[in-house]
């Protein structure tokens, strides 16, 4: 993945890292935040998804949107948004009403974001997940905006991504 913008890393050795960063996200979040997900088949773009979900105080089941393309949950101060747009074209993406969620009063995750980057906000935190091993991942935080670029900073300050 080549990208001149800033870009932030975070190594996550097992599911649990990968809970670890949802939650250290969490503070950063208000209405109209859009997490666009990345990643080899596998990568864990979908754990990730679970791992903020919950973070965020859904407690319904939260599982991969590929064949229902969109899910809402409520969570305890947002609702969570969970898209999957892997099997759809961007044309039939542009026809679900994607603003509505985007600038709507949740936080929504795109799983195979790159696949309708032309439809996503231009103000959006793009995460990029990479297989290390059988559990190990590295998640690439690029943030477009200056909102997301202030909460990337904040988390670096912190000592939670690199």
């Amino acid at each position: 993945m080549i990208t001149t913008q800033a870009q932030f890393t975070y190594y996550a050795a097992n599911e649990q890292d990968t809970s670890r960063l949802a939650e250290a996200l969490v503070p950063l979040m208000a209405p109209g935040t859009v997490l666009a997900l990345d990643g080899d088949l596998g990568a864990g773009k979908t754990t990730f998804s679970q791992a903020l979900a919950k973070a965020l105080g859904v407690t319904d089941v939260v599982n991969s949107p590929t064949f229902t393309i969109i899910k809402e949950y409520e969570g305890k101060t947002l609702p969570f948004y969970h898209m999957d747009v892997y099997r759809i074209s961007e044309e039939e993406a542009d026809e679900l009403g994607l603003d509505e969620y985007f600038y709507g009063g949740g936080v929504t995750v795109v799983e195979w974001a790159s696949r309708i980057d032309s439809l996503l906000p231009a103000e959006r935190l793009t995460i990029y997940i990479e297989t290390e091993g059988l559990q190990e991942r590295r998640f690439h935080l690029t943030p477009e905006g200056q909102v997301y670029m202030q909460g990337c900073e904040t988390l670096k300050q912190n000592g939670v991504i690199l």
